[in-house]
Protein backbone atom coordinates (compact mmCIF):
# COMPACT_ATOMS: atom_id res chain seq x y z
CA UNK A 1 0.00 0.00 0.00
CA UNK A 2 2.90 2.46 0.85
CA UNK A 3 4.17 1.93 -2.79
CA UNK A 4 0.60 2.65 -4.17
CA UNK A 5 0.98 6.09 -1.96
CA UNK A 6 4.15 6.77 -3.21
CA UNK A 7 3.27 6.57 -6.94
CA UNK A 8 -0.67 8.01 -6.81
CA UNK A 9 -0.72 10.74 -3.48
CA UNK A 10 2.42 11.87 -3.01
CA UNK A 11 3.28 12.98 -6.65
CA UNK A 12 0.74 15.83 -5.69
CA UNK A 13 3.06 17.23 -3.16
CA UNK A 14 5.75 17.93 -5.23
CA UNK A 15 5.40 20.12 -7.78
CA UNK A 16 6.01 23.01 -5.59
CA UNK A 17 6.12 23.62 -6.36
CA UNK A 18 3.41 22.67 -6.26
CA UNK A 19 -2.88 26.00 -7.38
CA UNK A 20 -6.18 27.75 -7.91
CA UNK A 21 -7.28 27.76 -11.28
CA UNK A 22 -5.80 30.58 -13.19
CA UNK A 23 -3.79 30.88 -16.16
CA UNK A 24 -1.61 33.17 -15.06
CA UNK A 25 -0.86 36.67 -16.14
CA UNK A 26 -0.22 37.24 -20.28
CA UNK A 27 3.39 38.54 -18.83
CA UNK A 28 5.22 36.69 -15.98
CA UNK A 29 6.65 39.75 -14.38
CA UNK A 30 9.14 40.12 -11.22
CA UNK A 31 7.52 38.96 -8.73
CA UNK A 32 7.47 35.77 -10.59
CA UNK A 33 11.17 35.68 -11.24
CA UNK A 34 11.41 36.27 -7.89
CA UNK A 35 9.01 33.37 -6.24
CA UNK A 36 11.36 30.99 -8.45
CA UNK A 37 14.30 32.01 -7.90
CA UNK A 38 13.88 31.30 -4.15
CA UNK A 39 13.11 27.98 -4.90
CA UNK A 40 16.11 27.38 -6.45
CA UNK A 41 18.81 25.42 -3.84
CA UNK A 42 18.26 22.02 -1.89
CA UNK A 43 14.87 21.41 0.44
CA UNK A 44 14.25 18.57 2.86
CA UNK A 45 11.47 18.25 5.56
CA UNK A 46 8.41 16.05 7.23
CA UNK A 47 4.85 15.78 5.33
CA UNK A 48 1.68 14.08 6.24
CA UNK A 49 -1.32 12.74 4.57
CA UNK A 50 -4.21 14.90 6.02
CA UNK A 51 -7.28 13.36 4.83
CA UNK A 52 -8.18 10.43 3.26
CA UNK A 53 -7.98 6.59 3.59
CA UNK A 54 -4.06 7.57 4.20
CA UNK A 55 -4.65 10.14 7.33
CA UNK A 56 -1.34 10.25 9.51
CA UNK A 57 0.83 8.84 6.97
CA UNK A 58 4.38 10.78 7.54
CA UNK A 59 6.92 10.98 5.22
CA UNK A 60 9.84 13.27 4.33
CA UNK A 61 11.01 14.72 1.14
CA UNK A 62 14.62 15.71 -0.27
CA UNK A 63 14.48 18.54 -3.25
CA UNK A 64 16.89 20.38 -5.40
CA UNK A 65 15.43 23.22 -7.04
CA UNK A 66 16.49 25.21 -10.11
CA UNK A 67 15.39 27.50 -12.81
CA UNK A 68 15.44 26.99 -16.50
CA UNK A 69 18.11 29.50 -18.36
CA UNK A 70 16.23 32.08 -20.17
CA UNK A 71 12.61 30.87 -19.08
CA UNK A 72 10.02 31.89 -16.02
CA UNK A 73 9.40 28.76 -14.41
CA UNK A 74 11.69 25.85 -12.37
CA UNK A 75 12.03 22.39 -11.72
CA UNK A 76 12.90 19.84 -8.71
CA UNK A 77 14.50 16.80 -8.80
CA UNK A 78 14.56 14.36 -5.40
CA UNK A 79 12.35 11.96 -4.11
CA UNK A 80 10.04 11.47 -0.50
CA UNK A 81 10.70 8.34 2.03
CA UNK A 82 7.82 6.50 3.71
CA UNK A 83 9.56 4.09 6.41
CA UNK A 84 11.38 1.85 3.85
CA UNK A 85 10.36 2.76 1.22
CA UNK A 86 11.62 5.62 -1.07
CA UNK A 87 10.22 7.41 -4.58
CA UNK A 88 12.65 9.73 -6.59
CA UNK A 89 10.09 12.41 -7.73
CA UNK A 90 10.82 15.54 -10.62
CA UNK A 91 8.58 18.70 -11.39
CA UNK A 92 8.89 21.17 -14.12
CA UNK A 93 6.79 24.43 -14.98
CA UNK A 94 7.49 26.90 -16.94
CA UNK A 95 5.04 29.72 -18.12
CA UNK A 96 4.22 29.23 -22.19
CA UNK A 97 2.98 32.55 -23.12
CA UNK A 98 -0.65 33.49 -22.94
CA UNK A 99 -1.29 29.99 -21.95
CA UNK A 100 -0.09 30.43 -18.42
CA UNK A 101 2.03 28.14 -16.40
CA UNK A 102 2.32 24.29 -17.62
CA UNK A 103 4.23 21.78 -16.27
CA UNK A 104 3.79 18.21 -14.90
CA UNK A 105 4.98 16.04 -12.14
CA UNK A 106 6.39 12.47 -13.08
CA UNK A 107 5.61 12.71 -16.89
CA UNK A 108 2.40 13.92 -16.44
CA UNK A 109 -1.24 12.32 -16.53
CA UNK A 110 0.05 9.99 -19.20
CA UNK A 111 2.63 9.01 -16.61
CA UNK A 112 2.25 7.98 -13.15
CA UNK A 113 1.98 11.46 -11.97
CA UNK A 114 -0.23 14.85 -12.45
CA UNK A 115 -0.32 17.22 -14.94
CA UNK A 116 0.26 21.01 -14.11
CA UNK A 117 -2.48 23.42 -16.27
CA UNK A 118 -2.64 26.72 -14.84
CA UNK A 119 -1.33 28.85 -12.04
CA UNK A 120 -0.33 32.13 -11.06
CA UNK A 121 2.35 33.64 -8.90
CA UNK A 122 0.56 35.39 -6.04
CA UNK A 123 3.26 37.67 -5.51
CA UNK A 124 7.42 37.01 -4.43
CA UNK A 125 6.41 34.33 -1.55
CA UNK A 126 3.64 32.60 -3.06
CA UNK A 127 2.63 30.40 -5.87
CA UNK A 128 -0.62 28.57 -6.57
CA UNK A 129 -1.15 25.94 -9.12
CA UNK A 130 -4.23 24.08 -10.63
CA UNK A 131 -3.18 20.30 -10.50
CA UNK A 132 -5.05 17.30 -12.76
CA UNK A 133 -5.11 13.84 -13.44
CA UNK A 134 -8.36 11.92 -15.04
CA UNK A 135 -10.91 12.44 -11.94
CA UNK A 136 -8.62 14.14 -9.90
CA UNK A 137 -8.86 17.74 -9.89
CA UNK A 138 -6.82 20.05 -7.34
CA UNK A 139 -4.79 22.60 -6.39
CA UNK A 140 -1.30 22.92 -4.70
CA UNK A 141 -0.14 25.81 -2.74
CA UNK A 142 3.22 26.27 -2.13
CA UNK A 143 4.56 29.65 0.01
CA UNK A 144 8.01 30.86 1.05
CA UNK A 145 7.51 33.05 4.19
CA UNK A 146 11.43 33.97 4.47
CA UNK A 147 14.57 32.42 2.57
CA UNK A 148 14.89 29.05 4.86
CA UNK A 149 11.33 27.62 5.29
CA UNK A 150 8.86 26.35 2.58
CA UNK A 151 5.37 25.40 3.07
CA UNK A 152 3.20 23.38 0.46
CA UNK A 153 -0.10 22.12 1.04
CA UNK A 154 -2.52 20.28 -1.60
CA UNK A 155 -6.02 19.87 -1.52
CA UNK A 156 -8.56 18.15 -4.15
CA UNK A 157 -12.05 18.99 -4.67
CA UNK A 158 -14.85 16.87 -3.37
CA UNK A 159 -17.93 18.26 -4.64
CA UNK A 160 -18.20 21.51 -4.35
CA UNK A 161 -15.43 22.20 -1.74
CA UNK A 162 -11.35 22.06 -2.04
CA UNK A 163 -10.33 19.70 1.23
CA UNK A 164 -6.90 20.05 2.38
CA UNK A 165 -4.73 16.37 2.13
CA UNK A 166 -1.55 16.96 2.10
CA UNK A 167 1.30 19.53 3.76
CA UNK A 168 4.53 19.55 3.76
CA UNK A 169 7.11 22.27 5.81
CA UNK A 170 10.67 22.29 3.93
CA UNK A 171 13.50 24.09 5.31
CA UNK A 172 16.54 24.90 2.90
CA UNK A 173 19.60 22.77 3.67
CA UNK A 174 21.82 24.33 1.26
CA UNK A 175 25.56 25.18 2.83
CA UNK A 176 24.73 23.35 5.72
CA UNK A 177 26.53 20.06 7.38
CA UNK A 178 23.42 17.89 7.67
CA UNK A 179 23.55 15.20 10.66
CA UNK A 180 26.49 16.78 12.14
CA UNK A 181 26.79 16.44 15.51
CA UNK A 182 27.84 19.61 17.72
CA UNK A 183 30.07 19.18 20.26
CA UNK A 184 29.28 20.17 23.98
Amino acid sequence: MKSVFLSCVLPAAIVSATVAGSTGSAFAGDPDKQFFQSVEGKWIGPGEIIAGKYKGTKFTCTFTGSTPDGKVGMSLDGGCRVGVFTQQMSAKVEHKGKEGYKGSFMGGSSGAGLDIIGGNVVDAHKVVFTINRNQLRGVMQARIPDDNSMTVTVAVRVSDQLVPVIGMSLKRVDGVEVGAIARN
